[in-house]
């Protein structure tokens, strides 16, 4: 006997698919409410999610932006998370390219993995919409508490956690005041200190090297360090020794070649956002024969391998980045099993006085 299935037997459209159960009372606006909305059936917003192809654009670009507007998540992960956990955290982070994120990711992972939770990753390259982007897709995947690198994102972004009752902490950043709850540290206060040990060495005219700024609270909050404490003295940063460029070596070199091409108004010290860009301004001082630290004093920030093994190594700033994650993971789990959301963990970051930095020296005794 035949085992194949009658050709008169159709198999159930995606149209004939339940709809997802309502939430009633929650708040949370459900299918129907979208379908209401963008005027069509609930039949419809599922195909525009599942079946794309078989809705016009126009019919989609209107369920689409009702959904935005309503903060609806489509999805079956969502629905799943009503009644059951996911076992799945989020973790948004600027980019792959600097160890200290995967440092910190590696935290969270080994804390969360102890408590089987897989932990997706998602990567921003810098971008506040791709942030907001990645948290949707995330949220559509059924995460149960997500982590983001810093505070400068679309309200939207936070609203939209805040509006799905998602757990989640803002990372690498720490400050008094912040509406989120934190993990990380004091950027201001870090590279204040910075600020402060070149000038007790008796250096006036500091040069800085910073990451892009833009979107980025982070830089922000460094350079609100380096001039309200030169401020304090009655200093400034001339325009000439200020540069802000990719966090790489190259662009360190390239930056200290453009400040030292002015002869007449040349800094004896030069902050920069992080060990790359040290690195790279102290390659480039070696291959321009300038002495470090008697002519130049460099400091870092984030204190990677490389910068014990240079000659001289590099005065920076130590950052435990794995305690960072650690720390993050936990908050994570403690507002996953009820608790109230704090003001987070502040996690000093340590002043490393290396070979880099030594005594302002009048050019003339150099």
């Amino acid at each position: 006997m035949s085992t194949t299935p009658s050709r008169s037997r159709a198999a159930p459209s995606a149209a004939a698919s339940p709809a997802p159960r309502a939430r009633r009372g929650t708040g949370r606006s459900v299918l129907g409410d979208v379908a209401k909305l963008a005027g069509v059936s609930t039949a419809t917003v599922s195909r525009v999610y599942n079946e794309p192809g078989k809705v016009s654009a126009e019919v989609q670009q209107r369920v689409h932006d009702a959904a935005r507007a309503l903060n609806w998540i489509p999805n079956a992960a969502g629905r799943a998370l009503a009644s059951t956990r996911s076992h799945i955290a989020g973790a948004i982070i600027p980019t792959l390219d600097n160890h200290v994120f995967a440092s910190q990711v590696s935290g969270m992972q080994s804390v969360m993995a102890e408590q089987g939770i897989t932990l997706f990753l998602g990567c921003s390259n810098y971008d506040p919409a791709q942030a907001l982007t990645q948290v949707r897709a995330m949220l559509a995947r059924g995460v149960e508490a997500v982590s983001v690198v810093g505070e400068s994102y679309p309200a939207e972004l936070f609203e939209l956690l805040i509006d799905r009752r998602v757990p989640y902490v803002v990372t690498y950043a720490y400050r008094e005041g912040s509406p989120h709850c934190c993990v990380g540290f004091d950027n201001r206060a870090a590279f204040a200190r910075l600020t402060a040990h070149l000038l007790e060495l008796g250096h006036r005219d500091i040069a800085v090297i910073m990451q892009p700024s833009v979107d980025n609270d982070r830089v922000q909050a460094r350079l609100r360090g380096v001039h309200e404490t030169l401020a304090a003295h009655g200093l400034a940063v001339r325009p000439v020794h200020f540069c802000e460029g990719p966090s790489t070596i190259a662009f360190g070199r390239a930056s200290l070649r453009k400040i030292w091409a002015t002869p007449d108004v040349r800094p004896s010290a030069i902050l920069c956002g992080n060990d790359n860009l040290a690195i790279g301004a102290l390659l480039e001082a070696q291959a321009l024969g300038i002495a470090v630290p008697g002519q130049l004093s460099i400091t870092g920030f984030d204190d990677i391998a490389l910068a014990r093994e240079l000659d001289p190594a590099l005065t920076t700033m130590w950052v435990d980045t794995n305690e960072i994650g650690r720390a993050t993971a936990q908050s994570l789990l403690d507002m996953l099993k009820g608790c109230a959301p704090g003001p987070g963990t502040e996690i000093a970051a340590k002043l490393e006085i290396r070979g880099s930095t030594g005594p302002f020296q009048s050019p003339r005794t150099v």
